[in-house]
C-alpha cells in the first residue's frame, strides 16, 4: 500500500511519518523532511498542480493546515484560513481523486464541534456543528466540501476531529504548562474541576492507522481522545508526576480567576483553563473497535522519556 502525508514536518504529520511499517510512504509539504521517505515540495494552494504525485497512491492522510493562532481574534483573517484550508484542502484532494486515490483521511479539529461542553455532556461526531473561530470554521467548510467530493468522485473520505493533541516535542499551550511546572512556578488552578479530553499522539496514529483500510471507517467522522477526561489542576499533577516534579497548585476559587483574567485582558486564556470540553469516542469504539492503545499516564510519561535518558 502507499501512502502519502502532507505536512510531515509539522507535530502530527511527523509523528505520522515516524509511525508507520510496512507502507510505501511520500510526504508533501512546503519543506522537505528528515528521513529517507520520497519528498516533494508543495504549498497547500488552490493553484497548486501536483502532477503525477499521486500516481497509484491509495491513501492520502491530510495534517497540513494554516493552524489557529492566538494572535487572531475569532472573526479576523477568515479569507486566509479558507484559502488555504478550504480552497487548498480541496484542489489537493481533487487531484487525489482524479488520480485514483482510494481514501482521504482528513485531520480536521475538535472545534468544528464548538468550544466548550456542559459537564456530562461531551461533544459526539453526530452534533451539530458550532465553529466559533474563524481556523474552525475554514476547518467544517473543508469537511463539507471533501464530503461533497467523496459522493461525486466515489473516493472515501474520513473526517477526524482531535482535541488538543499532546506528546513529545508539543508546542503551544501545552508547552507552556510543561514550562510553568518544569520551573516549579505556583499555579492558583489547584480547585478547578472542569472535565476536557485530550489524546496523545501515539493515540491518534493508532487511530488514524485504524482507519487506513478499515471498511467500516469509510465516509464517516470520528471523534478523538484518549478515553479519560481531565480537570485542568488534574493535567498538571499528571505532568508534574511525568516530570519528576512537585505540583505546586494553590486553590483560588474559580470566579475569582475569571474575574482577574477578564481586568487583564485574558478572559480566552481563563476560558481553555477553566471551560469543560468533553468528546465521546464511543463512535469509533462501536465502529472500528479501536481503543486507545495508551492511558493519559502513559501519554504524559513518554512526552518526557527522551529528555529524562539523556
Amino acid at each position: 500500500m502507499k501512502i502519502a502525508v502532507t505536512g510531515g514536518t509539522g507535530f502530527i504529520g511527523a509523528a505520522l511519518m515516524k509511525g508507520f511499517t510496512g507502507y510505501e510512504v511520500i510526504s508533501i509539504g512546503r519543506s522537505k523532511i528528515k528521513s529517507g521517505n520520497k519528498h516533494y515540495n508543495f504549498q497547500l494552494e488552490d493553484t497548486v498542480d501536483y502532477g503525477n504525485v499521486f500516481e497509484k497512491c491509495d491513501v492520502l492522510i491530510h495534517t497540513a493546515a494554516l493552524v489557529h493562532s492566538m494572535v487572531h481574534k475569532p472573526s479576523e483573517s477568515l479569507n486566509e484560513f479558507r484559502a488555504v484550508n478550504v480552497s487548498g484542502t480541496l484542489n489537493l484532494a481533487r487531484q487525489a481523486a482524479d488520480s485514483g486515490v482510494k481514501r482521504f483521511i482528513f485531520i480536521s479539529t475538535i472545534k468544528v464541534n464548538g468550544e466548550q461542553t456542559f459537564l456530562g455532556h461531551p461533544f459526539t461526531a453526530d452534533d451539530i456543528p458550532r465553529p466559533e473561530d474563524s481556523y474552525a470554521i475554514s476547518k467544517l467548510e473543508s469537511e463539507l466540501g471533501l464530503q461533497d467530493l467523496a459522493v461525486s468522485s466515489g473516493m472515501e473520505v474520513i473526517i477526524i476531529r482531535p482535541p488538543l493533541v499532546y506528546g513529545p516535542g508539543v508546542k503551544g499551550n501545552f508547552a507552556s504548562m510543561i514550562n510553568l511546572v518544569k520551573k516549579g512556578v505556583p499555579l492558583p488552578l489547584g480547585a478547578v474541576f472542569n472535565k476536557r479530553t485530550l489524546i496523545s499522539i501515539d493515540n491518534l496514529i493508532d487511530l488514524v492507522v485504524t482507519c487506513i483500510d478499515h471498511p467500516a471507517a469509510a465516509n464517516q467522522v470520528f471523534l478523538a481522545g484518549d478515553g479519560e477526561d481531565l480537570s485542568t489542576s488534574d493535567l498538571l499533577r499528571g505532568i508534574a508526576r511525568a516530570m519528576g516534579k512537585p505540583s505546586r497548585l494553590i486553590p483560588f476559587p474559580e470566579s475569582f480567576l475569571r474575574l482577574s483574567a477578564t481586568l487583564i485582558g485574558k478572559k480566552a486564556l481563563a476560558d481553555r483553563l477553566l471551560d469543560s470540553l468533553q468528546v465521546d469516542i464511543s463512535k469509533a469504539r462501536d465502529l472500528l473497535g479501536w481503543e486507545p492503545p495508551l492511558s493519559v499516564e502513559e501519554g504524559l510519561k513518554r512526552c518526557f522519556e527522551a529528555e529524562n535518558n539523556r
